[in-house]
């Protein structure tokens, strides 16, 4: 595999938005939930993830890249971990595997759930046009979000191979290959983010 984006890529006027936050915001929550003593992140991004979790957890903390200028723990690729079965408590993924073929995408999440003990944690893009309601009051608040069935094909774009939504690439098809290497106990868009789609998967 071969780095597709330059470092600047992450800057804070093009790479960092409000919808962005909120995600990292949901990966953080779902890593906390399960309470994990170790954590493997594939894809070091713009480091929110790990400059959090070092600062402000107990967790021991372990980034891996195929770029080496962002500086990741360990360079290696998702598709070949350099790690032993069952290093880490939690394996996540955000906003990486779309980075690869979809047809490599059964083998990364093989080797996610190798060196994971327990949970593997994956956001990929969701496309579609969002209709979002949000109403809220002192003690009530009502809110939902539907995506409008759009489903171009997907152009290359030199960083993404494939996106949920797009023609021949329906949710359905990410569950499928997800659920040949465990059991999917989580699979939501967050409203705050709704180019994101969360799946969590407990190794059996």
């Amino acid at each position: 595999m071969e780095k597709q984006v330059d470092k600047k890529h992450y800057s804070l006027g093009s790479y960092v938005h409000p919808e962005r936050f909120a995600s990292y915001s949901y990966q953080l929550r779902e890593i906390e939930k399960a309470s994990p003593r170790s954590v493997l992140e594939i894809g070091v991004g713009d480091g929110v993830i790990g400059d959090y979790m070092r600062r402000n957890t107990d967790i021991s903390y372990t980034s891996v890249d195929i770029d080496p200028e962002l500086k990741p723990d360990v360079v290696g690729s998702v598709l070949e971990l350099p790690f032993a079965d069952g290093s880490y408590d939690v394996v996540c993924a955000f906003e990486v595997l779309e980075h690869i073929p979809f047809e490599s995408f059964g083998a990364a999440v093989a080797e996610m759930t190798r060196v994971a003990r327990s949970r593997v944690f994956i956001s990929v893009p969701h496309f579609g046009p969002p209709l979002r309601f949000l109403f809220k009051m002192p003690k009530f608040g009502l809110k939902f979000s539907w995506k409008i069935p759009y489903h171009p094909k997907h152009e290359w774009n030199g960083q993404h191979y494939w996106e949920i939504g797009k023609k021949g690439y329906p949710v359905k098809a990410v569950r499928e290959v997800l659920e040949k290497h465990g059991r999917l106990v989580g699979d939501y868009v967050p409203f705050e983010s709704q180019y994101h789609h969360f799946f969590i998967l407990e190794k059996k």
